[in-house]
């Protein structure tokens, strides 16, 4: 087990016995929790999301002794659960289980979100991190990023890039290339990944960031290649691809990510307790087996860690959006 790792686990066991009389003192009368804890997941029944949201709060009801029940409120891009959550009352009793849609990229190119991540939230825990990548069609000219890049300078809007709607992380990953590698091309919408996909297959679109699973079939398939992985280190999935960064675009990382948020003002030891139950559960075979499966790891986090991590991810989304002109309302 690495130091790190260790060191982290020895001083989460030697937090939990303190936090004893602090919840006696937030919660006068009982232990917290006494009662079903409930977790709003910002999508539909059965998707990835979904899946992710049931086996976390399965593993935190065994860890909590109490039921943890999920409330599926799709619909504005996941601001209509966030918002659920930010006006709920602080008391532990409502979560959510937030992404990097509704925890980073609406309230970064949208106005009228109604929250604000880093103010209306106490970052409890964090899930996982996915990565993304970089493909483009096996006869592309372009077998490497510099080579993209290189051809994107020399012709300046001629270059299209598949996205999943304005303000999407599909999106949001060019325009990062745009920024950081100083060049310029057409982000064509499409309504989900499945059409921009079949877009750069057929040719209508040059190149497209996606998910690993996403992309995994038609990679291994030899229908798509790809140029680099969006994540600051190489994965294991795909050891001969460069990082963006290692490519030769500088600062460059870019990542999914699921974690567990409370109303702000949610006491700090029911805060601490909830993320022991999530990091024990993270632990798990169960949650490590469904997480490699989405080309993911645990993420084995303290709030605060977790809570300058979502700062992070607002001020990088909110001002690649405000140099790309992105607005969404």
């Amino acid at each position: 087990m690495p130091r790190i790792l260790l060191a982290r686990l020895i001083a989460l066991c030697a937090m939990v016995p303190a936090a004893g009389p602090a919840l006696a003192q937030a919660y006068p009368g009982q232990a917290y929790p006494s009662k079903v804890i409930k977790m709003i997941v910002p999508a539909g029944p059965g998707g990835p999301t979904d899946l992710l949201a049931r086996l976390t709060g399965e593993r935190m009801s065994s860890a909590l002794a109490q039921p943890v029940v999920l409330d599926n409120r799709g619909g504005g891009g996941g601001a209509i659960a966030a918002r659920a959550v930010a006006l709920a009352d602080p008391d532990g009793y409502t979560l959510l289980f937030g992404n990097t849609a509704t925890l980073a990229n609406i309230p970064a190119v949208s106005k009228s979100a109604g929250y604000d991540p880093t103010k209306s939230f106490a970052a409890v825990a964090k899930i996982m991190d996915s990565y993304m990548l970089l493909v483009v069609r096996p006869d592309a000219p372009w077998k490497t990023v510099a080579e993209l890049v290189a051809y994107a300078k020399a012709n300046p809007g001629k270059l299209n890039h598949g996205a999943a709607g304005a303000g999407n992380l599909t999106h949001l990953g060019g325009e990062l290339l745009k920024v950081r590698a100083k060049v310029d091309f057409v982000a064509v919408q499409y309504k989900s990944s499945a059409e921009f996909t079949t877009a750069l297959l057929g040719g209508q679109v040059d190149f497209a960031f996606d998910n690993v699973t996403s992309l995994r079939a038609l990679i291994d398939e030899g229908k798509l290649r790809a140029l680099a992985v969006t994540s600051a280190e190489r994965q294991a999935d795909f050891p001969a691809v460069p990082t963006m960064m290692e490519a030769g675009v500088p600062d460059y990382a870019m990542t999914a990510f699921f974690g567990v948020v409370a109303p702000a003002g949610t006491p700090a030891p029911v805060v601490t307790k909830l993320n022991a139950a999530i990091n024990d559960g993270l632990r798990t075979e169960t949650l490590q087996s469904a997480l490699k499966k989405l080309g993911a790891a645990p993420t084995i986090e303290s709030p605060e860690t977790f809570g300058a991590f979502i700062s992070s991810e607002m001020r990088k989304w909110t001002e690649i959006s405000a140099v790309a002109g992105i607005k969404v309302d």
